[in-house]
């Protein structure tokens, strides 16, 4: 399996997404999130499933 230019692209938004998730979770945990609750809420609930779904298309565009 080799890295394409496009699953290199998929792979580095998937990282840039967890990393939102990660940073999103520990916000809410403080107590008071520097975006707000609901803002950070919206981030969080966008990032997780479009990690996996990022993740999945580098994966997918690596083996072709």
């Amino acid at each position: 399996m080799y890295v394409t230019p496009k699953s290199g692209v998929f792979l580095a938004a998937s990282c840039v997404t967890a990393i939102a998730a990660v940073g999103s979770i520990f916000e809410l945990s403080s107590g008071t999130p520097q975006l707000g609750s609901t803002v950070t809420g919206v981030i969080l609930a966008l990032a997780v499933p479009l990690t996996g779904i990022l993740f999945y298309a580098a994966v997918r565009s690596a083996k072709t």
